[in-house]
């Protein structure tokens, strides 16, 4: 299910979306507290079990809020043991939009997106990635695949899918 939530801007607003992949039961508390305590809203997520993973369960979140809230809220989030998670938000006319994913496994990861949703990789990471592949350290698809999250979507795909046909309800909240 989707929950939307909307919080008050204190700079250029934006909206996103909040994807828990897995969570244990005892997570999923905890996890409203920290969103909620970024977006400055209470927030009260309808969380469904993940099929993927038995004994977790999967919550979706539409939010409004200022600009950075998708990175304050990665940063409240990272590092939870056995905790799934992705969150984007949208670029506004001063800022870029986001992309963050998250796996217990492979840490963050952090991209900015164009206005179509877009990986932008900026040009010094591109040099990096062709020195170390010049170097031999590895290889550029590899390093490519990297500045893309690959290994983020390729671990996170089975929980994207398990979630398919699941019921969505929009609340909204006016602030």
């Amino acid at each position: 299910m989707t929950t939307r939530t909307h919080a008050r801007p204190d700079g250029p607003g934006t909206r996103g979306i909040l994807y828990v992949h897995s969570a244990p039961s005892a997570l999923c508390p905890h996890i409203e507290w920290a969103v909620g305590g970024v977006l400055g809203v209470a927030v009260s997520l309808d969380w469904t079990p993940q099929p993927a993973q038995p004994g977790t369960y999967r919550a979706e979140l539409s939010w409004s809020g200022s600009a950075g809230s998708a990175a304050a809220v990665a940063s409240a989030l990272r590092g939870w043991n056995h905790l799934r998670f992705e969150i984007t938000e949208e670029p506004t006319p001063s800022s870029e939009g986001t992309r963050f994913s998250f796996t217990p496994e492979l840490g963050v990861f952090h991209a900015v997106t164009g206005l179509h949703g877009d990986i932008m990789i900026p040009e010094d990471r591109l040099k990096a990635a062709v020195v170390k592949a010049a170097l031999g350290e590895t290889t550029l698809l590899n390093e490519i695949d990297k500045l893309l999250g690959k290994p983020w979507d390729d671990e996170l795909e089975t929980f994207r899918h398990a979630g398919d046909g699941a019921p969505v309800r929009w609340l909204h909240q006016v602030v």
